[in-house]
């Protein structure tokens, strides 16, 4: 078992299933493609969805691919934690009616034993309680003793969603020794402690489910088979945790040297720098597959978090734009699993700059402002912020309602949410009546124009591209 960089384990992985005579994928766009389902592709198997249900044809029956991935219900917690990141990738292999169980098992354990060369003992295998299939491959087959093989429930070990394919999952778990563990005597995969990490998932879509229990054999049966990378190279690479891995740790470093601040030495500190370095990274392959900066979907997912990580970067003292220079990292260490982060990167560091120009012209005054506001319900012990002043600070600076609601609970306080959205839809009801009264318009377009939905300037928020320029379009 020897360290190996995440740019290795990429293309070690890649290349193992096409010796088991997969087509290699390149990664899907983090936008989806005819499937509006989903705003960002959040898991290796998402983009190819139709090939799993059969609406689509593969182009061939094995399949794998490393997918970039963005999920964001967790993003509060990004950089409050060492664990939770909104960017990641996900490596896959896939079978369409091909191959199954009895390829897939072995499959999975020859490429972590015997081409990553992690020791058996350090591995454990957990089935669906259910699966005595599974079982038997993993005893019989494979060696692996029957007290080292875990059954957990439906909740662990079945992949479900709603109606439609559905199946058993079989994970492959790494022991990272006692110091992780809960030093309970039942301490086990599964178990919510760190010692045992999940690096392998096998789901073995096996069945079609009516979403009311009841569940057929599907005629062909398909492998979905999801692994985060930096998961594993954390395994590889001795690590506690994605922020240390290579790759990631480069970008890390990078904030840490515009900041003058030393990472692991003040707690406030290490969750701005990983703030950073995680949203920086998701950011610059957001706008490279074609997200722009927007007010709603995915543009305003890529909105928020370029601009808390700027807000993090004030936060970490730096005065100055700095996006783009931790950018460089982020391409300079990825670019070659991924050439168009090199071909798009005037592209992408322009609209990154772009946005934090934007916000640095408002933060300031609003910060302050707000800043203000927190106090004066603190000293007099109060625990929550007007919504009259949380929308005066809106409508006048421009200041986001999720930046606001995050800094106030950084100080326990909260929003009087309701009072901000009835003064939000007043504000719409005026803006429509100011619409349908425009002198010398006629009554008919008056009473068209009333019915349309309230609208508010916003700024130069959207962008189009001719080759590297981008060009502000005033939008509503």
């Amino acid at each position: 078992m020897q360290w190996t960089s995440l740019n290795d384990l990429r293309e070690k992985y890649l290349a193992f299933f096409e010796g088991k005579g997969h087509l290699r994928l390149p990664s899907f766009p983090l936008v989806p493609i005819n499937d509006k389902s989903l705003l960002l592709i959040n898991s290796g198997m998402a983009p190819m969805k139709k090939y799993f249900t059969g609406e689509e044809q593969p182009p061939r029956t094995r399949v794998c691919t490393c997918q970039k991935c963005i999920r964001t219900p967790d993003l509060e917690r990004v950089g409050h934690t060492a664990r939770h990141g909104t960017y990641f990738e996900m490596l896959g292999n896939f079978s369409f009616g091909d191959y199954f169980k009895n390829e897939a098992i072995p499959w999975a354990w020859e490429f972590l034993t015997q081409c990553l060369e992690i020791p058996e003992e350090l591995l454990y295998p957990s089935i669906y309680e259910e699966d005595d299939e599974a079982f038997e491959i993993w005893n019989k087959k494979i060696g692996v003793p029957a007290e080292r093989i875990v059954r957990l429930g439906k909740a662990d070990n079945f992949w479900e969603h709603g109606t439609g394919p559905c199946g058993p999952c079989s994970e492959i778990y790494f022991d990272r020794g006692l110091k992780y563990g809960c030093g309970s005597p039942d301490c086990k995969p599964g178990c919510d402690c760190d010692r045992f990490m999940e690096i392998w998932n096998n789901v073995f879509s096996q069945f079609n489910s009516d979403g009311k229990g009841g569940y057929t054999e599907l005629e062909h049966k398909n492998i979905d088979t999801g692994m985060g990378l930096e998961r594993l190279a954390c395994v590889m690479q001795g690590v506690d945790n994605m922020f240390e891995v290579d790759g990631v740790r480069k970008i890390l470093d990078k904030v840490v040297e515009i900041s003058g601040k030393n990472y692991g030495e003040d707690k406030n500190a290490d969750i701005s720098i990983r703030v950073i370095t995680d949203h920086v990274r998701g950011a610059t392959f957001m706008i490279c597959d074609g997200v722009i900066p927007s007010n709603e979907g995915r543009g305003y997912v890529l909105r928020r978090i370029l601009r808390r990580a700027a807000r993090h970067g004030k936060l970490l003292g730096i005065s100055r734009e700095f996006l783009t220079e931790v950018c460089d990292v982020v391409i300079a260490e990825n670019v070659a699993g991924y050439p168009e982060l090199g071909e798009k990167a005037g592209y992408i560091k322009k609209v990154m700059s772009i946005e934090e120009d934007r916000f640095n012209a408002t933060i300031d005054a609003g910060l302050s402002i707000l800043s203000d506001l927190i106090r004066t319900p603190l000293a007099e012990g109060a625990d929550t912020i007007s919504g009259e002043d949380v929308f005066k600070l809106y409508d006048t600076f421009g200041f986001p309602i999720d930046l606001t609601r995050e800094i106030t609970e950084e100080s326990n306080l909260r929003i009087d949410e309701d009072t901000f959205k009835m003064l939000m839809q007043q504000q719409k009801v005026r803006a429509r009546e100011a619409r349908a009264n425009i002198s010398g318009w006629s009554d008919a377009s008056k009473s068209f124009i009333s019915t349309l939905p309230a609208t508010e300037f916003t700024g130069y928020t959207d962008y189009k591209t001719e080759g590297e320029k981008i060009i502000a379009i005033l939008c509503e």
